[in-house]
């Protein structure tokens, strides 16, 4: 959780990916406790290692004033705490409700071997279509980070 309050307050956009970045591992960290390994490996892949990743780039690509213009108000920190501390306590009563202590589990063996294979065969086209939004989103980015400013003489050094 510090590493998502990290995300949200760190003022430079690069360590601010990079506690993104920490954030989806622990949630990674959470389904591996659930003992759920294919979106583990999920949540680490295409999260973690792909769009995190393009934010970072993206972030490193383009101008931090084309981003935003921060207007500090403190109202809206006030604001946000208040909306944190009300979302907080909601999933609070709905865990204490849930009857999460009275759940019982079955305990099945875990073929990785299967995972990876799913992950080549079935799941193939899926991950190929992914790889290709992503490709075009780095294309994307690079295109919105060239700057028209600047001439192609300058563009080398």
């Amino acid at each position: 959780m510090g590493s998502a309050i990290a995300a949200l307050e760190i003022r430079s956009l690069i360590y601010g990916s990079i506690a993104l970045m920490i954030t989806l591992s622990g949630i990674a960290g959470f389904f591996l406790l659930l003992d759920s390994p294919f979106v583990v490996m999920f949540q680490l892949s295409v999260y973690v290692g792909s769009i995190a990743v393009l934010i970072l780039f993206t972030v490193m690509l383009v101008r931090r004033e084309l981003i935003f213009n921060k207007i500090e108000d403190p109202h809206r920190r006030y604001a946000g705490i208040g909306l944190m501390i009300i979302v907080m306590l909601g999933i609070g009563t709905i865990i204490i409700g849930s009857g999460l202590k009275t759940m019982e589990t079955n305990t099945q063996t875990v073929d990785y071997r299967k995972i990876g294979e799913d992950f080549l065969t079935y799941y193939s086209p899926a991950l190929i279509v992914m790889a290709l939004i992503l490709t075009s989103s780095v294309i994307g980015a690079l295109a919105l980070a060239r700057r028209e400013d600047v001439s192609n003489e300058q563009r080398t050094d």
